[in-house]
């Protein structure tokens, strides 16, 4: 057994060494909640789903240049040389045929916690000076509606997301938390770019020691861990935004609200408050509208508005509540619930968006930019928001809403995608198979055998993290780790930034795209530059040698000012908001300006049209998981023991199985218009009646994968979810909640075959 050695994950650093084809992984020393999600390291490296060599789709060898169906096909194995050679080509033609706009780079995924093998950069960097550009995506899955609308209404996302709020001030100085969707330990386990020690657990711990309420509203009670004590709020999914209208309702009409600070600090109050009495539309937003909404009792809405006030009240509302159909509308309308109460910019009081959906939020900032690899200049003016790739691929010409704007989707003919998994981040995997058939060529760089790099045409094997060496930071983690190279690269796989290398030669972009530089160089370069950063502020760290041989250094942290926010509440003249009024929006004049039917002008209550409508319907709602990041490592030992048959799990409430007759371990085909999956019943007392819980990330296995609609035997529910904008301001994603009936599966039940590698000449 080698030396242990440090590394780092999107989910924790760690140390390891090598014992033959396993890994022995171990938590930072120092970490007080270590993730188990480091298990999954153990078994991956070697794990049979590797890419063991470049491969080549038969079907594409045989007339590429041509959209054809990718369903089933076989590959066939190519020496590296005559794949780039291949690949090469295929670009050239690309561009000289049709331009780098026809090329889409994808490369949506958490490859890699390291700055410099960090595949979106990798792969921006080489299409810029290879290729001259390409179709980009802007913002993500996770919070497409918020990255849009909160430059409108408050400020950047990072600035009432991270800068906002911390756990040291909810610790000291908050009351009462209401967290609109909860604060799952399981997505406090994950922060880009990695982290040091995992906080949140043992912050809730001490504020509710401290005598802090914590109330969990959200279909899930386990929303919130129990070291925080919750009290359930267990509506309807969905409904979350007619609650807060109902809440605001009571504190208007009791007089509740401050008054003076939404005169001095916001903007269009008194435009919102007719339409929340009801004298706009005649329907006044009373407990008793809201509970027949939301299945809450009346009195406890009035019971819950009436105790948020006069104390130090913190609204939170998890990126899940706008992963959904007018995702838009709960963060906006938990904004203006906060103003009512007048707390903004309070220590541990107001709003924070958020808070609890990743480990980088409500803690304090590096106090310096960590160093990043440049991406060049991207001549190609294209883009689409990254949940609307079907709606592109599918109509290319088409034109689309975005935040004002009216945009035309491009014609894609390649897609060039590493380091990332649309089979779990995308909805309606049915229509995503339907719109990659319309493309000529998709190249995916993949460690394992993904969905994705089962729909690809040329499939190079790429080396995970631990294959290699790399430095690992977060904006807001104090610590700098390196990401120590622990075992030789899997067979014939290659670091993305030699694949890139040796394609970049062949294209006549070497100089441009490596500046001369080894990936060993490269590090030691943006070590170098991190350097110089720090001596601006009086900060010295060791050499790159030294802090190489050490594993990590600590990094200056800025003090916990509370950010735009607390410098707005002290002088809102002098510290204006970066909005069109300098104040908090209630009232958007810009959002209105722009006529969108499904966003007007300040929030309002939009019925969700992929509810249940019918006997027999449930509301699923596909969550992230708690033994993976995303579908990363699925393969893994501890995701793998998760699983029940192989499957995915599927929470059903007691009362509901009890009437459906389920047990645990029962396989349930789950099923509505889009299409099917089978999961392993999982009988729970916190899941609310009516509602089911598939989370994402089981890699996408279809029956029959030729057919139209293959059912997936693995447990991907995003064969299910709707794959449509939150509206046409954001255009986000609205993975979180869909309508789905439940049966239980009879008949010789499909073998899960989701890690086995395809056939390959």
């Amino acid at each position: 057994m080698n030396d242990r050695r440090f590394h780092s994950s999107h989910w924790g650093a760690f140390t390891a060494s090598v014992d033959g084809d396993r890994l022995s992984v171990s938590p930072r020393a120092g970490d007080p909640d270590p993730s188990g999600i480091l298990r999954n390291l153990e078994n991956a490296a070697r794990n049979p789903a590797r890419i063991a060599r470049p491969v080549v789709r038969k079907g594409w060898l045989n007339k590429h240049g041509v959209a054809t169906r990718r369903s089933g096909n076989d590959f066939v194995s190519l020496p590296w040389d005559e794949v780039l050679d291949i690949l090469a080509a295929e670009l050239a033609r690309v561009k000289n045929e049709h331009g780098p706009q026809a090329v889409f780079g994808g490369s949506y995924g958490w490859a890699s916690a390291g700055r410099f093998h960090h595949a979106q950069s990798q792969l921006h960097r080489f299409l810029n000076h290879a290729l001259g550009g390409y179709v980009r995506s802007v913002n993500n899955y996770s919070a497409g509606a918020a990255l849009v609308l909160l430059p409108h209404i408050m400020g950047p996302m990072e600035a009432v997301a991270r800068r906002n709020v911390t756990w040291e001030q909810i610790e000291q100085h908050t009351d009462v938390v209401m967290a609109f969707g909860g604060m799952p330990l399981k997505n406090t386990a994950v922060a880009s770019g990695g982290i040091s020690a995992h906080i949140e657990r043992g912050a809730m711990d001490a504020a509710r020691k401290r005598g802090v309420r914590f109330i969990l509203v959200s279909p899930l009670k386990d929303d919130l861990p129990q070291e925080a004590g919750a009290e359930w709020v267990a509506l309807r999914p969905g409904t979350d935004t007619a609650l807060m209208l109902a809440m605001a309702y009571v504190l208007a009409t009791e007089g509740l609200h401050d008054k003076a600070f939404l005169e001095r600090y916001c903007e269009g109050y008194e435009k919102f408050e007719p339409y929340l009495l009801g004298q706009v539309d005649g329907v006044p937003k009373m407990p008793a509208w809201a509970s027949r909404i939301t299945g809450l009792n009346a009195e406890l809405i009035e019971t819950l508005a009436r105790s948020l006030v006069g104390r130090r009240t913190l609204i939170v509302t998890a990126q899940a509540l706008q992963r959904a159909e007018y995702g838009e509308q709960p963060v906006w309308m938990a904004a203006v619930l906060a103003a009512m109460l007048g707390q903004f910019g309070l220590p541990g009081g107001g709003y924070n968006y958020g808070l609890g959906s990743l480990a980088h939020y409500g803690r304090r900032q590096t106090g310096v930019s960590l160093p990043a690899l440049p991406q060049g200049t991207n001549a190609v003016r294209d883009f689409i928001p990254v949940a609307r790739i079907s709606d592109m691929l599918l109509n290319p010409g088409g034109k689309f809403s975005y935040d004002g704007q009216t945009l035309t989707y491009p014609n894609i003919r390649l897609v060039y995608w590493i380091g990332g998994n649309p089979f779990h981040h995308h909805q309606d995997l049915n229509r995503l198979r339907a719109a990659f058939d319309r493309v000529e060529t998709i190249v995916v760089h993949e460690t394992a055998w993904t969905p994705m790099a089962r729909h690809a045409d040329i499939v190079l094997p790429a080396t995970m993290t631990v294959e290699r060496n790399d430095i690992a930071g977060g904006p807001t983690d104090p610590v700098l780790l390196a990401m120590h190279k622990l075992m030789e690269p899997y067979e014939l796989s290659r670091d993305d930034y030699s694949i890139f290398a040796s394609l970049a030669e062949r294209l006549g972009a070497a100089q441009s795209f490596t500046e001369g530089r080894t990936a060993e160089e490269w590090l030691r370069h943006m070590y170098g530059s991190l350097e110089d950063s720090l001596k601006t502020t009086g900060h010295e760290i060791p050499d790159f040698d030294a802090f190489w041989e050490r594993g990590e250094i600590d990094l200056p942290q800025e003090p916990d000012d509370g950010g735009i926010l607390r410098s707005f509440r002290a002088d809102p003249v002098g510290s204006p908001l970066p909005t069109p009024s300098g104040k908090i929006e209630i009232y958007s004049d810009k959002i209105g300006s722009f006529g969108y039917a499904d966003c007007g002008a300040h929030p309002k209550w939009f019925e969700h049209s992929d509810l249940p409508r019918e006997t027999g319907e449930f509301v699923l709602v596909s969550n992230q998981p708690s033994r993976r990041l995303h579908s990363q490592l699925d393969f893994g030992n501890f995701s793998v023991e998760g699983k029940i048959h192989g499957r995915e799990p599927v929470r059903v409430s007691t009362e509901d199985a009890a009437r459906l007759g389920l047990s645990d371990g029962d396989i349930v085909r789950l099923y509505n218009d889009r299409g099917a999956c089978l999961a392993a019943v999982k009988v729970s007392d916190a899941v609310r009646p009516g509602v089911l819980n598939l989370s994402t990330g089981a890699w996408y296995d279809p029956y029959e994968p030729t057919g139209d609609a293959p059912v997936c035997v693995h447990g991907n529910p995003n064969v299910l979810t709707r794959d449509v904008g939150t509206s046409s301001l954001a255009q986000g994603c609205t993975g979180q909640l869909t309508t789905v009936r439940i049966e239980r599966f009879e008949g010789e039940l499909p073998p899960v075959r989701a890690f086995d590698p395809p056939a390959t000449a």
